[in-house]
């Protein structure tokens, strides 16, 4: 099943990712997998499943055997900093989008898919070590400036040749700390950031 195929079947089961961004995902981690890049794929920030289910169905549906992560405080966002003030008015606030570790597997559980291998813990917290050594593909999810930076910082020296991180939110006027994180880590590389559906598209070298 393709997932496009997938996306019309199954439900997105939160309103934080549309269809369209979501399918921009999907359609990368496929691209992936079709060329056989060595390593595994992460989330980080994965709130309670909403894309995390998606990537399992992806991975069951091409039998894949890579091992899925995911990482996320699950008590909701942190702090803004100055980056991520919006002059279209301040949403999503400290504390937002808490949901707790037991929530996020029972949605696994209720889809009857194999959970992931998750991980507790503020992204500024996670050591070099609680990641795989490999990634290929790798979905970001923080919203904010310092949340996408610790993420960059401990993905990017980890993926493999080819491999693709996805980073959501990027170019949306509510949440501009993502763009500018994304623009100030890869500002001193030769990388091209391609962007869809407000999903930025980061391929390695």
């Amino acid at each position: 099943m393709t997932s496009q195929q997938l996306l019309a079947k199954y439900p997105i089961i939160s309103d934080q990712i549309g269809q369209p961004a979501l399918g921009v995902v999907l359609r990368e981690l496929e691209k992936t997998l079709a060329q056989g890049t060595e390593g595994v794929v992460v989330e980080l920030g994965c709130y309670i499943g909403t894309t995390t289910l998606f990537l399992r169905r992806v991975l069951d549906s091409n039998a894949s055997d890579l091992a899925l992560y995911a990482y996320d405080s699950f008590e909701g966002l942190p702090a803004k900093i100055s980056q991520d003030h919006s002059g279209v008015g301040e949403q999503f606030k400290a504390g937002e989008l808490s949901v707790s570790r037991k929530q996020f597997l029972q949605e696994f559980r209720r889809a009857n898919l194999k959970a992931p291998i998750t991980h507790k813990g503020w992204f500024m917290d996670l050591e070099p070590s609680q990641l795989p050594d490999r990634i290929s593909f790798a979905f970001l999810d923080g919203d904010f400036y310092s949340s996408i930076m610790d993420s960059l910082r401990l993905v990017w020296p980890r993926l493999a040749a080819g491999g693709v991180i996805t980073i959501d939110d990027y170019q949306r006027d509510a949440l501009p700390g993502v763009e500018q994180a994304v623009r100030d880590f890869f500002g001193d590389k030769s990388i091209v950031v391609y962007q869809e559906h407000n999903i930025a598209v980061v391929r390695g070298a």
